[in-house]
């Protein structure tokens, strides 16, 4: 199965990093959502939240103030402006 390879960071720490299925969140245009094989792309991030779905373990959020959103060969990097996990997503942090 095809995955996508996911890093979160903020301007001033990480936040997330792994292997995904499905990345879904809001940009200047409108609510996007980022699957393996999608077009390479660059977005503004818009403020709220991102949810992302591991390869492992459950589906979970980042609340995000803004920033980046790059797409580019099933690699997604975000860099958020600030950026908040949910605890429960905590755990599976790399």
């Amino acid at each position: 199965m095809a995955e996508l390879q996911v890093e979160i960071v903020a301007a001033d720490h990480f936040v997330w990093s792994g292997a995904a299925k499905l990345v879904k969140g809001r940009t200047s245009n409108g609510e996007i959502g980022i699957l393996p094989g999608h077009v390479p792309m660059l977005a503004v991030l818009a403020a709220g939240d991102l949810e992302i779905d591991p390869v492992s373990g459950s589906r979970f959020s980042v609340q995000v103030d803004g920033g980046f959103f790059s797409v580019d060969t099933d690699r997604v990097v975000i860099v958020a402006d600030n950026a908040v996990m949910a605890e429960s997503a905590a755990a599976g942090t790399r």
